[in-house]
């Protein structure tokens, strides 16, 4: 299942610089391998909002579910989200970070957390 938390938390903060301010869905696949044997996909159907901070930087934040397909076993949906932030620091460089979290669909089992923290580069 973390496999599962750590996939549903990758997907890429695409851009640091501010952006149009509204609603949006994402609908996103996110499947996990051990070597050549496959794990899990996770998919997550969120809605959400985003927007400009500023002049330099943005947010987003959505939520919905994720759908836990393992490989041997029934899929689970679960509740899931993920906020995150975007800050322009030169014309060419920018920093990102976002926190997120997926439930288990157990009641005795806590949920997942997951955050990360980077820097992109555009040449």
């Amino acid at each position: 299942m973390f496999k599962s938390v750590f996939a549903a938390s990758a997907a890429l903060f695409a851009s640091a610089g501010a952006a149009l301010a509204g609603p949006y869905v994402n609908v996103e696949a996110n499947a996990g391998w051990t070597g050549s044997d496959y794990n899990s996909t996770t998919t997550d159907l969120h809605v959400g909002y985003e927007g400009a901070l500023g002049e330099s930087a943005s947010y987003y934040v959505q939520g919905g579910v994720a759908v836990v397909s393992p490989d041997s076993g029934e899929s689970d949906t679960v509740p899931s989200g993920k906020a995150g932030l975007g800050l322009a620091l030169t014309d060419s460089l920018g920093a990102y970070g976002e926190v997120s979290f997926i439930g288990s669909g157990d009641e005795d089992l806590d949920r997942g957390y997951g955050g990360k923290l980077g820097v992109k580069y555009n040449f």
